[in-house]
């Protein structure tokens, strides 16, 4: 595999797409087709970030990574460090660069704090355990809240954004627990606290991410189909429960369960 291509991890973008397109759907009610041109630009920032994001990672971790990802450019000695911070620096610049495109304030600021917090976590807040963890959360919530404000209708977005904030934060805390033991040179929450402090408190943030979804049903925000939340809750549920024995497969529910949910905010408005 070409060695730029390994280290941006492009496919990981295809969750950023997923995300835009869902968020501008939901904010839109379903009304996107003046929206096109922006929607494909806030991909193309999205994918472009996350490369941005992955190659500062592996800068970063280079150490590190000689044993959990000896495969990877910089410790197998096909990339040299530097090309790799180059490289991150020069996407996320590409990112907000492009940003600039949509000619409206709200979308530009949103991948300029994007972009700023991604290095923030990157350099510092990614070794403080629980800040770094809400860091990542928040970094997500803004993939959802830059597809409401292209279309216009932020608000739109603002229950999908919180409620993926928080189950984020359990996912990530929950993926910092299965990694407890090659996670050398970090002070993640397990190390600190402990694993099974750690589990309730992921536990938390994903049955706090289920009541909120829970809100639109109660007040009618969306139509009767927006019902179908009760799958992707159920999911969020099951998650927290296998927490505490099997990390790695609770993390990953979690992740199908976010997708799932997409399903139901787009059914609610359909």
């Amino acid at each position: 595999m070409n060695k730029y291509l390994q280290l941006f991890r492009l496919q990981n973008g295809i969750i950023g797409i997923i995300g835009i397109v869902a968020s501008a759907l939901i904010a839109s009610e379903m009304e996107i087709e003046d929206h096109l041109l922006k929607v494909l630009l806030a991909c193309i920032i999205v994918v472009t970030f996350m490369a941005g994001g992955n190659a500062l990672n592996d800068y970063i971790d280079r150490e590190i990574d000689k044993t959990g990802h000896p495969e990877r450019p910089i410790p197998s000695g096909r990339m040299q460090p530097k090309q790799a911070l180059y490289a991150g620096c020069a996407t996320l610049g590409l990112a907000v660069a492009l940003s600039i495109l949509f000619w409206e304030l709200l979308p530009i600021v949103i991948v300029a704090v994007a972009c700023l917090l991604m290095l923030a976590y990157e350099l510092v807040l990614k070794q403080r355990g629980l800040v770094g963890n809400i860091t990542i959360a928040v970094l997500t919530g803004l993939i959802f809240l830059l597809g409401g404000a292209i279309v216009g209708k932020i608000e739109g977005t603002y229950i999908l954004v919180g409620m993926a904030i928080l189950v984020n934060i359990g996912r990530e805390i929950t993926k910092d627990i299965e990694d407890i033991e090659g996670d050398e040179g970090r002070r993640t929450l397990p190390m600190m606290i402990g694993t099974k402090k750690s589990g309730i408190i992921a536990a938390v943030f994903y049955l706090s991410g289920v009541a909120l979804s829970i809100w639109p049903l109660w007040t009618g925000m969306f139509n009767e189909y927006y019902a179908f939340i009760i799958v992707p809750d159920a999911m969020f549920i099951y998650a927290s429960y296998i927490l505490f024995t099997s990390p790695r497969r609770s993390q990953k529910v979690a992740k199908i369960a976010m997708l799932v949910a997409f399903v139901a905010f787009i059914l609610g408005v359909i």
